[in-house]
């Protein structure tokens, strides 16, 4: 009997509903039609930094297209305290006026702001959007980027960690095996 079959049933009779099995299950999951739109849907908006690094190291080492323009839409000093060598700097609030000096429109777009706490990367992908260009958002921003170890630019030069954040990324592989 589903949730709202029990609610039904102890409406009817009388009895409090049945509790649900566990705080996960309050709200039943989708049908797998319903999960598998969804999923593809976010694929469609999103990639994480470990891929987009792949596409980074792959074209530069390789000569691979990299398919993609990289924007930090964060401040001036959050750049220069560090960013992805490769990315575009055009902060959230200057993409109106900014967007069709700096990206070519027949490119996909990919922003990142700070990290998973803040939606700047959200608000950019929104912005570019609005304006007309295909656009995803790096999940984990520049926060994630650091945590798994790659190489970011400062007003100093380059840096990089010692080793990959283990509570992020595998420690002993370049393949997290998702």
């Amino acid at each position: 009997m589903t949730t709202t079959q029990n609610a039904t049933t102890a409406t009817a009779t009388g009895t409090a509903p049945a509790a649900p099995a566990n705080p996960v299950l309050r709200v039943p999951p989708a049908s797998p039609a319903a999960a598998a739109a969804y999923f593809a849907a976010s694929l469609a908006f999103h990639a994480d930094v470990s891929d987009v690094a792949a596409a980074f190291k792959a074209h530069r080492e390789q000569g691979a297209e990299l398919g993609f323009q990289l924007i930090d839409s964060r401040s001036t000093p959050s750049w220069d305290q560090a960013h992805v060598p490769g990315a575009i700097h055009l902060p959230t609030a200057l993409i109106p006026e900014q967007a069709d000096k700096l990206l070519d429109r027949n490119v996909p777009v990919v922003t990142y702001c700070w990290g998973p706490g803040c939606n700047g990367g959200t608000r950019s992908a929104l912005a570019l959007a609005e304006l007309g260009f295909q656009v995803k958002e790096m999940l984990g921003g520049i926060e994630y980027w650091i945590r798994e170890g790659f190489e970011v630019e400062t007003w100093q030069g380059t840096e990089q960690r010692a080793e990959a954040d283990p509570l992020t990324a595998p420690t002993d592989s370049d393949d997290c095996g998702c």
